[in-house]
């Protein structure tokens, strides 16, 4: 009778380990079919990189000029200062520039010191110089933009003639470069979808949307760069010649980046 308890008790156990093991297979099997079904319902990423270029011929000339003036005083060095200016921004007024387009970038007043030379005795120590005033020196920098770039020339020359100093920093630019990046941009975006489309079509999957983007640049190039130096106004004062100032093209580079879902 012990015996049959035994085997009885014996059956029910493994009955129950038998249950649970079943029940353990069967949540792993249905675990991993979920997850088989989550990652074939999970969508793919595609990344492509698109460039656009833009060029324009530039509408745009600046540069830039300085007047200088000394006296004793600093009244008197700002009056002599203000009217070589003055007869400068009547000249380019007179020429069609607009006070808009004249900025003053640095105005500067500073005092002037001379070193007074001391007598030395005859084998005797030498004092340094004596540290005096010597007078006060205003220094304005003027930024000119010229609308009309074939006037660039003849304006450099026409302020070097009326003792401006320091004529540098001629450029030319786009006035609405914006508009030169957006179109870079467009032809970027459209290279990018280009190459989506190509590789989407490669590996047998379709563009379903854009989950990504990231733009780079813009990076602007120029055909030419010029620089005006003092010297330039100098000889075309000289020659009575304004100097040549080919203008070239600028381009606008913009990168981007998109990343398109895919199945």
């Amino acid at each position: 009778m012990e015996n049959g308890f035994f085997s009885t008790k014996g059956n029910r156990i493994l009955g129950a380990v038998a249950l649970v093991m079943a029940i353990l297979a069967l949540a792993s099997w249905t675990i991993l079919n979920l997850s088989q079904a989550e990652q074939a319902q999970m969508p793919a990423n595609i990344t492509v990189d698109g460039r656009g270029e833009a060029v324009a011929v530039p509408d745009i000339a600046t540069f830039s000029f300085s007047v200088e003036a000394e006296a004793d005083t600093a009244e008197a060095a700002q009056s002599a200062s203000a009217e070589k200016m003055n007869r400068i921004l009547s000249y380019l007024e007179e020429q069609g520039i607009a006070e808009t387009d004249i900025k003053t970038t640095n105005y500067n007043l500073y005092p002037r010191y001379r070193y007074e030379e001391r007598i030395c005795p005859n084998f005797g120590y030498c004092p340094p110089g004596e540290q005096v005033a010597d007078g006060f020196t205003v220094s304005q920098m003027v930024t000119v933009k010229v609308r009309d770039t074939e006037m660039a020339g003849d304006l450099i020359a026409g302020v070097g003639e009326r003792e401006a100093t320091n004529l540098s920093g001629l450029s030319f630019t786009i006035d609405d470069e914006e508009a030169l990046r957006a179109e870079a941009r467009e032809k970027a975006i459209a290279d990018a979808r280009a190459k989506a489309e190509k590789l989407a079509d490669s590996l047998g999957v379709r563009i379903t949307s854009l989950v990504g983007f990231y733009e780079n640049g813009p990076s602007y190039g120029y055909g030419g760069d010029y620089y005006a130096r003092e010297e330039m106004a100098m000889d075309a004062k000289a020659t009575n010649i304004a100097p040549s100032l080919p203008t070239g093209e600028n381009e606008t580079v913009v990168s981007v980046s998109i990343t398109y879902e895919v199945r």
